[in-house]
């Protein structure tokens, strides 16, 4: 598990991991298709739940391709419809420029009666740049999955501040960290994050400000093919 984190990061994977593996127990089986796979961290994860793990990424992405089933985007993956029995989609939708359109593709593969869940910052710092275009609020959510057709069964968010704060704070940290190991930094910034996180990790237990979260996980389902609000 957390096959993504590192010493700098335990903290929110030791959060998203269990509760993506909660709903990828409770709602995901048969054949699923995973957009944006990059290096498909949940592998292991899923594959106690789903018979078929397949992964859809596109040309220019910058992790490792071995992991990639279907080469395609998100706008366009080429299969034909209700193609697949339920979809993960894990911090994906920030790097899009037309999210809506993707999500109208999503619904497009996917089988009616399937689900999707889905993985969303709110609070995070700029990544993979140029390519970082959005944050989502709860709401935001709402409304682009509605548009597009998905029926919403959760919204949840993952942290409350104190969470927040200590993971983008080590990060920042982590800036000071220059130079190898001629840097005092270096080696005391290490420490001092995961001291930070270890704090966090226990306040989370009583933090209960969800306005503050770090990040969503969105459970939706396709239960109508007629239900698309039009624009």
């Amino acid at each position: 598990m957390f096959k993504l984190a590192k010493s700098h990061n335990w903290l929110i994977f030791s959060l998203i991991d269990p509760e993506l593996e909660k709903r990828i127990s409770q709602y995901m089986s048969g054949c699923m298709v995973d957009i944006g796979c990059g290096i498909k961290p949940y592998e292991h994860m899923a594959s106690k739940y789903v018979d078929k793990h397949i992964g859809v990424d596109h040309s220019e992405t910058i992790h490792d391709r071995s992991k990639i089933d279907i080469m395609g985007t998100v706008y366009n993956i080429p299969v034909d419809d209700n193609q697949f029995d339920c979809l993960l989609c894990t911090d994906v939708l920030e790097h899009l420029e037309e999210p809506s359109d993707a999500l109208a593709e999503s619904f497009r593969i996917l089988k009616p009666g399937g689900y999707a869940i889905f993985t969303v910052p709110l609070f995070w710092h700029l990544h993979e740049v140029p390519r970082d275009f959005y944050r989502y609020t709860k709401y935001g959510l709402e409304y682009l999955f509605k548009k597009n057709g998905f029926d919403i069964v959760e919204i949840k968010a993952i942290s409350g501040f104190c969470v927040t704060f200590a993971q983008e704070f080590v990060y920042f940290l982590y800036r000071f960290r220059k130079g190898g190991i001629i840097n005092p930094l270096w080696w005391v910034i290490p420490i001092l994050g995961m001291i930070i996180q270890s704090v966090a990790y226990i306040l989370n237990k009583i933090d209960s400000s969800e306005d503050f979260t770090i990040e969503y996980i969105a459970v939706v389902k396709k239960t109508n093919t007629n239900n698309i609000i039009e624009m």
